[in-house]
C-alpha cells in the first residue's frame, strides 16, 4: 500500500515522529465521492450533447434570419441594424462553441482553464458591445460595459503573461 508522510508541525510533540496517512484514506477514494464525481462528469456530457444541439440550432436559425432579411425589401441589401442583428447572432454562436470548448476540456483535464473562460467572457462582452444601441442606453451603462472590457482584458493578459512565464518565455 502506497503511503504518504505528513509532518507534525513544529513544536508538536510528535515533531520527532512523522505521522503516516495511507492512501486510501483520501477524500477521493470514498465511495460517495466516487459516485458523486462520476455522476457530475456524465451531467457534464450531457451538457456537451446539450450544447452540441444549442450550437446547430443556432448555425440553422443565422442562416433562416439572414436568408429572411436578404428577401425583404429592398431585396439583397441589408441595413446598418440587420448588419449588427446578424453580428449579434453569429457571436452567440461564437459564444457557444467557446463554451462547449470548456465543456470539452474540462472532460479532458478535469480542470477549468481560468484563459478559455476570461475569453469566452470577452467574447460575450464584445457581442454586447456589437449589438449596443448608445442611443437607448445611458452613459453609467456605456462606462459600466467599458470597465467589464477592461477588468477582463487586464485579467486576459494577466493569464496569458502568467503561462507564458510559467512556460519559461517572457514577450517582449
Amino acid at each position: 500500500m502506497a503511503e504518504r508522510k505528513v509532518t507534525a508541525q513544529k513544536g508538536s510533540p510528535k515533531e520527532a515522529e512523522p505521522h503516516v496517512r495511507p492512501e486510501s484514506h483520501r477524500p477521493d477514494d470514498e465511495p460517495l465521492i466516487r459516485v458523486l464525481t462520476k455522476v457530475i462528469r456524465m451531467a457534464v456530457r450531457a451538457l456537451a450533447v446539450l450544447m452540441t444541439g444549442v450550437i446547430v440550432w443556432g448555425v440553422f436559425d443565422v442562416m433562416y434570419v439572414l436568408y429572411e432579411r436578404l428577401l425583404e425589401p429592398p431585396f439583397l441589401l441589408l441595413n446598418i441594424n440587420d448588419i449588427l442583428a446578424t453580428f449579434g447572432a453569429f457571436m452567440a454562436v461564437l459564444i457557444a462553441i467557446e463554451i462547449f470548448i470548456n465543456i470539452t476540456v474540462y472532460l479532458r483535464e478535469d480542470v477549468i482553464h481560468v484563459k478559455i473562460v476570461i475569453a469566452t467572457a470577452l467574447m460575450a462582452i464584445a457581442r454586447k458591445v456589437i449589438i449596443m444601441d448608445l442611443e437607448e442606453l445611458t452613459w453609467e451603462y456605456v462606462v459600466a460595459i467599458a470597465f467589464v472590457v477592461l477588468a477582463l482584458s487586464i485579467g486576459y493578459w494577466l493569464v496569458v503573461v502568467k503561462d507564458t512565464r510559467d512556460a519559461g518565455a517572457i514577450p517582449h
